[in-house]
């Protein structure tokens, strides 16, 4: 077992290193630097890619939510009795008491049956009847009109994510053309 006096100078210098204020560690002789310059652009270029990323994908979302309350609120929704086929309560908290319920059913439109999510979180008894609507140009949209008479289609849905999602693409333009400007200086 080696002794205190032993393990303390274990990570000294050794005669043949020299001692250098800007090396970070060493292993094996090997030093380490680091460019704070380069890793605060990596890290500002890549945050700005992700920020750019999660705001296109909610503006697709919202897009298309407005897409679909629009066809659910227009001219062409076709009723439909869809029959309860399952009903699973969800866990919430502790998980000793449900905190709603994920109803499916299927329902039959021009000879094919669609099976889908009931919206709400009601429990309802398989081999129930829910009464709803879907778009005829779209068979597989179904809600109730309950369901579509609470919704409107908005462009905060669109408009929020777009703003971030530019001003996200002009920080990134910023952070790389201040970083080439900065280089070609040097």
């Amino acid at each position: 077992m080696p002794l205190m006096h032993e393990v303390e100078g274990a990570g000294a210098a050794g005669p043949d290193e020299e001692h250098d204020p800007q090396r970070v560690g060493a292993l094996r002789g090997a030093g380490v630097q680091v460019d704070a310059a380069r890793v605060g652009h990596v890290a500002a270029v890549l945050g700005l890619l992700a920020v750019m990323v999660v705001a296109g994908v909610l503006l697709a979302a919202g897009v298309k939510k407005n897409a679909q309350i629009d066809n659910l609120k227009g001219a062409d929704v076709v009723p439909v009795n869809l029959t309860v086929t399952k009903c699973l309560a969800l866990v919430g908290g502790t998980g000793s008491s449900p905190a709603g319920f994920e109803c499916t059913g299927t329902y039959p439109y021009r000879g094919t049956a669609f099976t889908e999510g009931v919206p709400g979180s009601v429990d309802l008894r398989v081999g129930s009847t829910v009464h709803g609507i879907i778009a005829s140009g779209d068979p597989g949209l179904f809600s109730t009109p309950r369901a579509v008479a609470s919704e409107q289609a908005g462009a905060a849905r669109a408009v929020v994510p777009a703003v971030v999602l530019l001003l996200s693409a002009a920080g990134l333009v910023w952070v790389v053309l201040r970083r080439r400007r900065r280089a070609s200086r040097a």
